[in-house]
């Protein structure tokens, strides 16, 4: 099975033991690969660890606002987060403005916010330059720094840097000090007070350097690519000014080896985003990683992520009143003249735009005494388990599911000759995608394999995302009865796909439930009693070129005891 080297598998539902035993063997055409190794690059992010850039940010918050039981078939959780928490993204309008905007640093770069980034950005080689050495060795509150001539030595040793590398930084800062606080304050806190060495980071003409070989993708394992106390703005222009994109905070770049490995990091599709919360990873293992590292070099990669923002249909309204989860709000909280810019977090559901679905999300904990849920629910479990067994329960939240489980080869399966086919009278309403329709699909294109990563493609998103109160029609108008929903699978297609040893479901619909709440459960409850996840709220799927051989990537940020997560979809080919 592809695994995460930093952790073992998460463990699933009681009842899907049979389905971990599944050997998961990935295949390019028809030939058989080497097992795949999946690296997690990213730091937890929790309230008592260093997740938050400690000098006046919001805090980093995780709400269950609803639990499993009378009021909710479902974990409901609701999120405080800015674009500095935890591993993240740094984009060029960090310090490069607007052009024309009259201020210092303007340039093209300046209006390529997070949702502007192209995909194949994201990917690439990853070249680890090890300066570990340079660990302590300077005076308080200052970082110690890494140079041109660090780079140009690694170079010697190893290969030119060249378009379509990531150059990684490796100090281990984050492997050694990030931990919960009080001791995390190491981590950051700490340094930026002065009072300890700070982080090791490049010095303006290293990234200077770096930059001028095409390099497009920069990271560090340190809390930020800025060297303190007064250097950290000027390595940051060096950098973005030519389009580049940072890693910030990564942690375990040890385990890479110097060259070769795939690096993906990437984050929730935050319109105007200056930085952003995200999830970096790794892939060990020919041929794979070099097939993906060729894919982004080659530029052949496509988006397949909503974009977020307040006037967008990216958070579900519930039907009726009083039934809709947390809108999506940005929060401005601190403005920057430099660079007129409001820095600002996110108050958001767990599960808006794209978004991970663990198994905790619909199954409850061991022990949950099932006659506390409220009618319909009891009536619609009796028939659940009378037709498909025990439903389950699960502790599998989104740091549980090991991002090998959210990636693989793409089967995209076309539903949209199912779009138009319920009636009026019916609503609301979703159709039904059926066993029928995956054989179907399979007689096309082939038998699923294990492993594969199964995404039905309506054009629902396509059609309906936009603008409200346009956007009314993605989800407002078919949870209401007003229009048709899109279409979904059953339970029954949902255990046909288990018993082929699909672990990841996607769609490009808002969810992989529906709109009817009893089947929507229903199918959950199949997903999560198998140790399935699902990726939802896909757009673009159409995108990917038929019969391109695509692999899919998704990564939701690393959010400890969380029953969703945002984050990002793409597909390389």
């Amino acid at each position: 099975m592809a695994r995460d080297e930093t952790r073992s598998p998460a463990r699933p539902a009681r009842l899907a033991s049979a389905f971990t035993a599944v050997t998961l063997v990935l295949t390019l055409g028809s030939s058989c690969v080497a097992e795949p190794r999946f690296v997690d690059l990213s730091l937890i992010v929790a309230s008592e660890y260093p997740c938050t850039w400690p000098d006046g940010f919001p805090m980093f918050q995780l709400t269950h606002h609803r639990r499993i039981g009378p009021r909710s078939a479902y974990n409901i959780d609701i999120l405080t987060i800015d674009g500095n928490t935890g591993t993240q993204m740094d984009a060029p309008p960090h310090s490069i403005t607007k052009p024309g905007s009259g201020l210092e640093f303007e340039g093209p770069a300046g209006t390529l916010y997070t949702d502007r980034i192209p995909a194949w950005q994201f990917c690439g080689e990853a070249c680890v330059i090890d300066i570990r050495e340079l660990r302590g060795k300077a005076e308080p509150g200052h970082s110690p720094l890494v140079r041109p001539e660090h780079v140009k030595t690694w170079e010697k040793e190893h290969r030119a840097l060249a378009f379509g590398d990531v150059a990684l930084f490796r100090s281990d800062f984050s492997d050694l000090h990030y931990k919960p606080l009080p001791a995390g304050r190491r981590f950051v806190a700490d340094c930026v007070e002065g009072t300890i060495p700070a982080y090791p980071d490049p010095h303006p003409d290293c990234l200077e350097y770096v930059a001028s070989k095409k390099v497009m993708h920069m990271g560090t394992d340190s809390p930020s690519m800025g060297p303190i106390p007064d250097l950290a703005n000027l390595t940051h222009v060096a950098g973005l000014a030519h389009g580049g994109i940072f890693t910030e905070s990564a942690t375990g770049l040890g385990k890479l080896p110097t060259t070769g490995a795939f690096y993906c990091m990437m984050g929730p599709k935050h319109i105007g985003g200056i930085y952003g919360e995200g999830r970096a990873f790794a892939i060990v293992g020919e041929p794979l990683a070099s097939r993906l590292i060729g894919s982004a070099r080659a530029r052949r990669a496509a988006d397949l992520s909503v974009a977020m923002d307040g006037n967008l249909p990216v958070t579900l309204p519930g039907v009726g009143v009083g039934r809709h989860r947390q809108p999506y709000v940005r929060i401005d909280f601190l403005y920057s003249e430099a660079i007129d810019f409001w820095h600002n977090a996110h108050l958001l559901d767990s599960h808006v735009g794209t978004h991970l679905v663990p198994p905790a999300y619909a199954l409850p904990e061991d022990g949950f005494d099932n006659a506390t849920y409220a009618e319909p629910v009891r009536t619609w479990l009796e028939e659940y388990e009378s037709r498909f067994g025990r439903r389950g329960t699960s502790d599998v939240t989104t740091e549980k599911v090991p991002i090998s489980q959210t990636c693989g080869p793409a089967r995209i399966i076309d539903v949209r000759h199912l779009v138009g086919t319920t009636t009026k009278a019916s609503w609301p309403a979703s159709p039904v995608i059926t066993v029928a329709d995956i054989r179907a699909a399979e007689t096309r294109g082939g038998s699923l394999k294990p492993g594969d990563v199964v995404i039905f493609r309506s054009g629902h998103t396509d059609t309906h995302f936009k603008p409200l109160p346009a956007g009314k029609g993605c989800l407002a108008d078919p949870l209401n009865g007003r229009s048709e929903g899109w279409p979904s699978p059953g339970p029954e297609a949902i255990i046909y796909l288990a018993k082929k040893g699909v672990r990841c479901v996607a769609t490009d619909g808002p969810t992989l439930g529906g709109v009817d709440p009893r089947r929507a459960l229903m199918t959950y409850w199949a997903l999560g009693s198998r140790g399935m996840v699902a990726v939802e709220f896909l757009r673009g799927v159409g995108g990917v070129p038929p019969d391109a051989d695509a692999y899919f990537l998704f990564a939701a940020v690393k959010i400890r005891g969380c029953h969703g997560g945002p984050g990002r979809a793409i597909c390389l080919y």
